[in-house]
């Protein structure tokens, strides 16, 4: 007897938001202009804080112009796999223009020469941001596919739950709040950066002890710092807020300042403040010069943007050989299928996207109406095929629609592909 044949793969479709309306789908920073993510509650610093007419909320640099984009790919069978990621428009064109070919025609199970082909396609332009992104919403849509021929939650695709529940810690502005509501800790974003001097930096210390003297002593309370600071900056706030219990400072650096990691790592020989970043890191390549130098202790990859699954799990195997914790960045579903499947991804994250941080509501706004959600501190996925989540497209278009004519030309020239003939030593 044979095994069982799998449809191949139909066509891709690329959707995104028009405009950007504040409802914020895949893109946690398209928000109202009111949200504590826009600074409504207090001040968050960023890499723009060196410019004052763009330091006073996110939104003014235009951190959300590119809002959401979903990739489908559907199989001959009619079943379609979802994947979501920031990219917008541009992120549709790359998605529609380019990377189908690799996708299309082919059989949904070879993830991995997919993702190689898309990626080496696109080393000329890519490499890291917006090609890489799109990569991860094809990969991810490539992995909810297969998920639902297999009739499998994703998870079990890799292998299995390596624990029963998930603990979750929130991302928020009310730390009080997610303390109430059972998170096992909680992440503030930092206020002031360099540009701010002293008071800036104790402002910082007095904001960070505010918050200590609310939630306790034993509640664990990181600080987010989104790419804002200096080395000497850095290093000199985690050592002034480690008496008040800081767990672990993050992204306290511009992702490519490697140097500038190893040096902090350096001036805080001997702190017990944890130091994490990884949020805006892609690939395997990126993280292998984090893991290298062991500049962190732990690295924070976006599912949604590194590669998507595929990648994610080299990387997540990589850390594992480095003694390194893998606590992904947002990406619920997507990092919540991962995190249950490896042993050194133990606590999630769930940024809390209500405006004023004070109810849980979906990490992706009205993109996954069944997006599970945490309860008293953990994320139970339900036991469905693939990611569990369906995508309402009511706000969702399709700006570079090809025809069902080329997505078959595609799918044939993939299908009738030439097989080798003649056996070659590879190296």
């Amino acid at each position: 007897m044979g095994t069982r044949q799998f449809p191949k793969i139909k066509s891709v479709r690329a959707l995104c938001q028009q405009g950007s309306g504040g409802d914020q789908g895949a893109d946690c920073h398209d928000v109202q202009d009111n949200h504590w993510l826009n600074c409504g509650l207090a001040p968050i610093a960023t890499p723009m804080g060196f410019h004052p007419q763009y330091a006073g909320t996110r939104k003014s640099w235009g951190i959300n112009v590119l809002g959401t984009l979903a990739v489908e790919i559907e199989a001959e069978d009619g079943t379609v796999g979802v994947g979501v990621t920031i990219g917008g428009e541009p992120g549709c064109y790359i998605v529609e223009k380019h990377l189908s070919r690799f996708v299309e025609g082919q059989d949904p199970r070879n993830v991995e020469l997919i993702w190689d082909q898309m990626f080496r396609a696109t080393i000329n332009y890519g490499r890291k941001g917006l090609p890489i992104q799109a990569i991860s919403a094809v990969d991810l849509a490539l992995w909810d596919l297969l998920g639902k021929l297999r009739n499998e939650p994703v998870y079990a695709l890799l292998g299995g739950k390596t624990k029963d529940r998930l603990p979750v810690y929130s991302t928020t502005g009310r730390p009080d709040i997610a303390q109430k509501l059972g998170f096992v800790g909680a992440k503030i974003a930092c206020c002031h950066g360099p540009s701010e001097g002293d008071e800036g930096l104790r402002k910082n210390i007095e904001f960070f002890k505010g918050w200590r003297e609310k939630v306790g002593p034993n509640f664990p309370l990181s600080l987010d710092c989104y790419m804002a600071l200096s080395v000497p900056y850095a290093s000199r706030l985690a050592r002034e807020l480690e008496p008040y219990g800081l767990k672990w400072i993050e992204e306290f650096l511009p992702p490519d300042n490697y140097d500038g990691y190893k040096q902090v790592r350096k001036n805080l020989r001997g702190s017990n403040v944890l130091l994490t970043t990884g949020e805006h890191e892609y690939t395997r390549y990126g993280f292998q010069q984090l893991l290298e130098s062991r500049c962190v202790d732990i690295i924070q990859p976006d599912i949604t943007w590194l590669g998507g699954l595929t990648e994610a799990r080299r990387v997540v195997a990589m850390a594992s050989a480095y003694d390194t914790l893998v606590i992904p960045h947002g990406s619920s579903v997507y990092s919540y299928h991962l995190q249950y499947a490896f042993q050194n991804c133990p606590l999630a994250e769930y940024i809390n996207m209500s405006a004023k941080s004070d109810t849980i509501v979906p990490y992706f706004g009205g993109l996954f109406p069944d997006e599970p959600l945490p309860e008293n501190g953990f994320i139970d996925l339900p036991d469905r095929p693939g990611f569990g989540v369906t995508l309402k497209k009511d706000n969702l278009s399709r700006p570079y629609a090809r025809s069902e004519e080329d997505s078959k030309r595609q799918a044939e020239a993939n299908i009738n592909r030439a097989l080798p003939t003649k056996p070659v030593f590879p190296f």
